[in-house]
């Protein structure tokens, strides 16, 4: 290999290890992935991934199921491969169970834990199971009402949690994992109405390497807020964020971060039976953000009455209150500029109820980027598995595919066709022969770009306890430049 190859392949490396998700091969000589001619890119799956799952209660009654699983035809020319999360360790304390070992793409392993010891997990794939390795976390409360769901993620250096809360309701707390064996230094800031929160507590925040850090967000500072943001980076090193919030009454879910800061951001999975959804944005930029709010139903996008519009100030958390936007016909909102406005890009979450009085449960639903090429969730059940599917521009079809179950079954795939401008709630389906649970992989096949979530409920006295999982794309293949002939001028560079 001479000299220029190999700088190109230190060059692509360095770039999949400052985004810290994962890191893929160099081309060989043939042809892989989207055809290429000259210094055309190819496409190329990921040769190395990285998860992590954060700790997932501190009750002792509750019962934790961990679910790995790579789907089938990521990568074309890995034979094998291994795929293991886990637990963090604890310096001075017994190493922790359970591990989450995945054997072979199509087929998902799980593991359980119980009661407050239940560990948080770190972990890498790489080989055939690196492409589009998808981890699911489900708790099951066994004390009053809950069902918490949260898909394991990448490790990254900067997140956004519009929807968070310092109010006397809530507790939320934002985990913070580390992957590596160096130390991670983390800042944690706060914005609410009015702007940045002052606080002191949440700057060079020390995460141990392989360990979590859980910070309560009401310890950082002693304003009640009830609609805040908080913004997560990294000084130095790199870890996993997600927002654990609870809430008196209405039991709790886990919170992950927004889509990257976008004028037209997309909330999918707004339930048929909600019966609050409260919105929450903030505007990352120097500008204010003037947006439309859409509800797109299952025959169009119609307004919702009394909430055509927000105004976002810059660096602000605003806030807006829905009710029962979705009257018995799944959603989900869109967010754009108003006529005449920029686009100052934004934030955004959204807080949704289901139920009445004391029948209550509350799930959690960030802004979500599309599917892309392909996206996956884990840990579906026999019922109670419904995908939200949304084309908030052209109309789009996708594919999706129920895998072969933990235990046994017959993976089956069907295809769906959009609407522009609409969603289609659909309950998701079920390979034949199902023993366990299973994963849920859509991919898109024409038009314009889709939005999707999962909804998972588990009906409890008669409280739909339920969690949702929005599905970005996975990630499992990247853009590697191919080089024609000469690549001296990239090996100058690296040279300087």
């Amino acid at each position: 290999m001479n000299r220029s190859t190999l700088s190109l392949i230190g060059a692509v490396v360095a770039l999949a290890a400052v985004t810290g998700f994962a890191s893929i091969a160099a081309p060989s000589g043939g042809q892989s992935g989207a055809k290429s001619t000259g210094t055309a890119a190819a496409r190329l799956p990921v040769e190395r991934s990285s998860l992590l799952c954060p700790a997932p209660s501190t009750s002792d009654l509750a019962e934790t199921t961990y679910t790995s699983f790579t789907p089938k035809g990521g990568a074309t020319d890995a034979k094998s491969g291994t795929a293991e999360l886990v637990p963090v360790t604890v310096p001075g304390k017994p190493a922790k169970k359970p591990t989450v070992t995945l054997k072979e793409p199509g087929k998902p392993v799980t593991a359980t834990a119980s009661g407050a010891d239940a560990p948080a997990l770190v972990g890498t794939a790489d080989g055939a199971l690196a492409p589009g390795w998808a981890a699911q976390q489900t708790t099951r409360l066994g004390a009053g009402r809950g069902l918490l769901g949260v898909s394991c993620s990448a490790p990254d250096t900067e997140f956004w949690f519009p929807g968070v809360s310092t109010a006397e309701a809530r507790q939320d707390y934002v985990h913070l994992t580390n992957p590596d064996d160096s130390a991670a230094v983390a800042d944690v800031e706060l914005y609410g109405p009015q702007g940045a929160i002052e606080s002191d507590a949440g700057e060079g925040i020390t995460v141990p390497p392989h360990a979590t850090v859980p910070v309560l967000l009401s310890t950082l500072s002693p304003a009640k807020v009830n609609d805040a943001t908080v913004h997560v980076t990294t000084r130095a090193g790199r870890v996993g964020a997600a927002v654990q919030a609870l809430e008196d009454k209405v039991g709790g879910d886990w919170l992950t971060a927004s889509a990257d800061p976008a004028g037209t951001v997309v909330l999918p999975a707004v339930p048929a039976d909600a019966t609050s959804v409260r919105l929450v944005v903030f505007a990352t930029g120097e500008a204010d953000a003037d947006l439309k709010v859409k509800l797109a139903g299952a025959n169009g996008s119609l307004t919702p009455a009394g909430a055509e519009s927000l105004h976002v100030k810059s660096r602000m958390t605003a806030s807006l209150d829905l009710g029962n936007v979705a009257r018995g016909e799944a959603g989900a909102l869109v967010l754009s500029p108003t006529e005449g406005t920029k686009g100052a890009p934004v934030v955004a979450a959204m807080r949704v109820v289901r139920g009445l009085k004391d029948k209550q449960e509350v799930a959690y639903v960030p802004a979500t980027a599309p599917v892309g090429a392909r996206s996956t969730v884990a840990d579906n059940r026999a019922q109670g598995s419904v995908l939200s599917l949304t084309a908030p521009g052209a109309a789009g079809e996708v594919r999706v595919t129920a895998s072969a179950g933990s235990q046994g079954g017959t993976p089956t795939s069907k295809t769906y066709k959009l609407k522009a401008g609409a969603t289609l709630s659909v309950a998701a389906p079920v390979p034949s022969g199902l023993k366990g649970s299973y994963a849920l992989t859509v991919e898109s096949v024409s038009g314009g770009p889709v939005h999707a979530a999962r909804i998972l409920t588990l009906m409890e006295d008669r409280v739909p306890m339920f969690t949702v999982q929005s599905m970005p794309d996975d990630k499992g293949t990247v853009v590697v430049p191919r080089a024609k002939n000469d690549l001296s001028v990239l090996d100058s560079a690296l040279d300087d």
